[in-house]
């Protein structure tokens, strides 16, 4: 690395450090307060709620690190253009694609570091985060539905069976992974009801085994008709058998990993946990737009630090009269929030109107680069 472009390293990773960190405790005041209304039921203390807010924090970072890195260029950018330190760079005979690439240099450890955040420790802190909550207040987790969860749930055949079709609903998620208050709707190839099973709890065993619990099994079997009677395929008629048992051993494709997408929002899941959800999705014929749009996004939003480093190039070419040092960052702390914002919005957009998932979630990164590479040119001719 040459000596300006440690120089400039330095300069933007102590920027980008203290705004970073101002920033996430700016976020971690307002998550503070906004988890003061869950304190006081059941054990959840104040205590608890500093505890969940400080897990969140790494996924803040996540979030905020694009932003933080554009301001910090730029004001890294601003106070050289005032103190005339580009300019005599330029002099020295620093091009506009130099300048551009070594910028994009010092960016690359940022990306990884946005990278690792998203990946490996953000998921895990949310998760923990959500179960130190659930725990405390001694509840569960489940869906919009007051029934609960509700998942698809496809065991294929191996000869001596046929495929299995279930509807599998979930009363209760707790936080160590087991599950209560389940039902299952079983039907066979031809889409027919053929069980219904119900169980008090249910834990996972190993792949592709579930252990429930408490378990009460109804069999429905076709009734053939009197033959002085005519066969009514509008209603048939069904003879069931009731069974209880303790104890009931149950093949199936669904894992913790897939149930454990509830605890979470599918923008702060790793890519491994969303693949594998949208391939249970897919597999089952269901709708996986949205989470295709956010591994996708998951996918390419490390490389917005690069997108928000061009953008904060062209303010090295403005002279202080041109406008103060706050007003730059104002104006990169506005660009950066535009850019957040349409992000989201586009991704919302895009799942409504099913757009293919890679566009969507690289369409605002490219639109904003344009964006940066024109106002960088015209920076340069003016």
């Amino acid at each position: 690395m040459r000596l300006y472009e440690r120089y400039l390293a330095k300069q933007v990773y102590l920027t980008f450090a203290f705004i970073l960190f101002a920033f996430s405790g700016l976020f971690f005041f307002f998550d503070l307060i906004s988890e003061l209304n869950a304190v006081g039921h059941g054990n959840y203390k104040f205590s608890y709620a500093v505890l969940r807010v400080m897990l969140q924090t790494p996924s803040r970072f996540y979030e905020i690190i694009p932003v933080a890195a554009l301001i910090s260029a730029i004001y890294v950018f601003a106070q050289m253009a005032a103190s005339s330190e580009f300019t005599i760079f330029r002099v020295s005979g620093l091009s506009t694609h130099r300048a551009l690439g070594s910028l994009l240099k010092i960016g690359v450890p940022i990306v990884v570091l946005t990278f690792v955040i998203g990946e490996i420790i953000g998921p895990y802190t949310d998760q923990l985060s959500e179960r130190v909550r659930l725990e405390a207040l001694g509840s569960s987790v489940s869906s919009n539905f007051q029934s609960g969860v509700w998942v698809k749930d496809t065991v294929p055949g191996n000869g001596a069976t046929a495929q299995v079709t279930r509807f599998v609903n979930v009363g209760e998620l707790k936080p160590d992974a087991t599950i209560s208050n389940v039902r299952i709707y079983e039907f066979d190839s031809q889409f027919r009801l053929a069980d219904v099973r119900t169980a008090q709890s249910g834990r996972y065993m190993r792949p592709g085994q579930w252990l429930l619990k408490g378990v009460t099994e109804t069999q429905l079997h076709d009734v053939a008709p009197a033959a002085a009677t005519a066969k009514d395929v509008l209603n048939p008629v069904y003879k069931s058998a009731q069974v209880s048992m303790p104890e009931y051993p149950m093949r199936s494709e669904l894992t913790p990993q897939i149930l454990s997408v509830l605890l979470v929002a599918p923008d702060r899941m790793s890519m491994t946990n969303l693949f594998s959800y949208v391939q249970h999705l897919r597999e089952n014929h269901q709708d996986a737009q949205r989470y295709v749009i956010a591994l996708w996004r998951k996918v390419l939003y490390p490389f917005a630090v690069l997108v928000m480093l061009v953008l904060s190039l062209p303010f090295a070419y403005l002279h202080t009269r041109a406008g103060v040092v706050g007003v730059k960052v104002f104006g990169g702390i506005m660009l950066g929030m535009s850019f957040q914002l349409f992000n989201t919005l586009f991704s919302h957009i895009g799942t409504l109107n099913t757009w293919p998932a890679p566009l969507t979630a690289a369409t605002p990164g490219l639109i904003y680069l344009a964006l940066g590479v024109f106002a960088l040119r015209w920076a340069d001719r003016h």
